[in-house]
């Protein structure tokens, strides 16, 4: 599925396209997809919210597949092997920041479903370097959202710099928040969830949030830590305002609306702070995925048909989705599930 024009997810700005099966190159694996999430960063693209990188960009970087072949210099991961693509499609490993370890903010980076072709398709191109190992014994469904919603969720929740025990604060419910929700209570956390309602509401509750109330409310006790992953900067000061003394807001969104003129006696003395999350490492990917089997996370997916990701996309703008939603393009044996 090919992004023809940008536009909004309502004008079907993607098109079914056939094109030769890519060949990888020195460095890289051809991976048979299974499934490919939905994320809002696929919605920014292909709206228009982020720059054009490459035309007719295939969108998609929450890929679960297998690995059909090799490019010159691979030796791992072998044929077969189940694997994961995800946003960070490479860094350039010489820059000031990835020579420190903070490859995310990389100066030369390029993203799958952006600058690379992504998981929209039945195969994809990707480093070897890049991929991530993915467990068996789970449906490709069910694995998809942990490639993006769940490491970017990850970043975020660790850059909020809440503490065990402590009262975490989720403005949005949506792929991300409701595996952050199972972070947060794996680590004994008390979650407030804001959203404008409807079947958000009702997972949040179903999935052990403390509390469910609107995006605008104030919390009946104030928030140790906060994550928004609403794009709607003008939730950033009903957010501040709910932080506690010392309090850290996190932005995990790569895009968002602007956000309205700020009260530094209420919404940022008493050292309270705002982060902002960028990308990810594949060292975050690492922990995410390993944390998934721990606790273990499980993903909330609605499944929809390569065809339909115009269909998909416009459903995730509309906030119809419960949980993530997912593209099922392969007929393996985890797929079809």
């Amino acid at each position: 599925m090919e992004l023809v024009r940008r536009g909004p997810a309502e004008d079907r700005p993607l098109r079914l396209a056939e094109r030769e099966l890519p060949e990888p190159g020195r460095g890289e694996v051809r991976v048979r997809v299974e499934a490919c999430g939905v994320c809002r960063t696929d919605l920014h693209v292909v709206e228009g919210d982020l720059a054009e990188h490459r035309p007719r960009v295939v969108p998609g970087h929450e890929v679960v597949g297998r690995v059909e072949a090799l490019g010159e210099d691979v030796r791992e991961p072998a044929i077969g092997r189940r694997v994961g693509v995800a946003w960070l499609h490479r860094s350039c490993g010489r820059c000031r920041f990835c020579t420190r370890g903070a490859e995310n903010l990389c100066l030369e980076p390029r993203f799958t479903g952006w600058d690379a072709d992504g998981g929209y398709a039945e195969a994809v191109i990707a480093p070897a370097e890049f991929v991530h190992p993915l467990p068996e014994g789970r449906s490709a469904r069910e694995l998809a959202p942990l490639l993006c919603a769940g490491i970017i969720g990850y970043r975020a929740f660790r850059r909020s710099r809440i503490q065990p025990g402590g009262h975490l604060g989720l403005y949005g419910f949506g792929g991300s928040a409701h595996i952050v929700l199972q972070l947060a209570l794996h680590a004994g956390c008390r979650v407030s969830v804001f959203t404008r309602g409807g079947r958000h509401a009702e997972l949040a509750r179903e999935m052990g949030a403390d509390h469910v109330g609107h995006s605008d409310e104030a919390p009946a006790t104030p928030l140790d830590a906060a994550i928004l992953f609403a794009p709607a900067g003008e939730l950033v000061p009903h957010a501040l305002a709910a932080l506690d003394r010392g309090g850290t807001l996190a932005i995990a969104g790569i895009h968002l609306s602007e956000v309205p003129p700020l009260d530094y006696a209420r919404h940022l003395f008493q050292e309270r702070g705002v982060v902002s999350v960028t990308a990810n490492t594949r060292g975050d990917a690492r922990a995410l995925l390993e944390l998934a089997e721990e606790i273990p996370i499980h993903c909330h997916t609605h499944a929809y048909p390569l065809e339909q990701a115009n269909e998909a996309l416009r459903d995730l703008k509309e906030d119809r989705i419960r949980g993530a939603a997912v593209l099922e393009i392969a007929s393996g044996d985890e797929a079809a599930r």
